[in-house]
């Protein structure tokens, strides 16, 4: 829908129903700035997630062709 579609379907609504047209659109604006709030990192939040293998950097069977 372009804007000039959506300006045209909020002019044909009563006064009332352009009010809660706007408090919608602040609604979603606000939802938006939350979303895209970044939130601090906690230090250590990701302890235990990963696991280092002992033979990390050993090479891998798959390339064993290319030795």
């Amino acid at each position: 829908m372009t804007v000039t579609k959506l300006y045209t379907k909020i002019n044909a609504l009563s006064p009332a129903m352009i009010k809660e047209v706007e408090h919608f659109v602040d609604f979603l604006q606000t939802k938006q700035k939350e979303k895209d709030a970044i939130k601090e990192r906690e230090f250590g939040c990701a302890k235990g997630l990963m696991v280092m293998h002992d033979d990390f950097d050993e090479p891998l069977a798959d390339f064993k062709e290319y030795e």
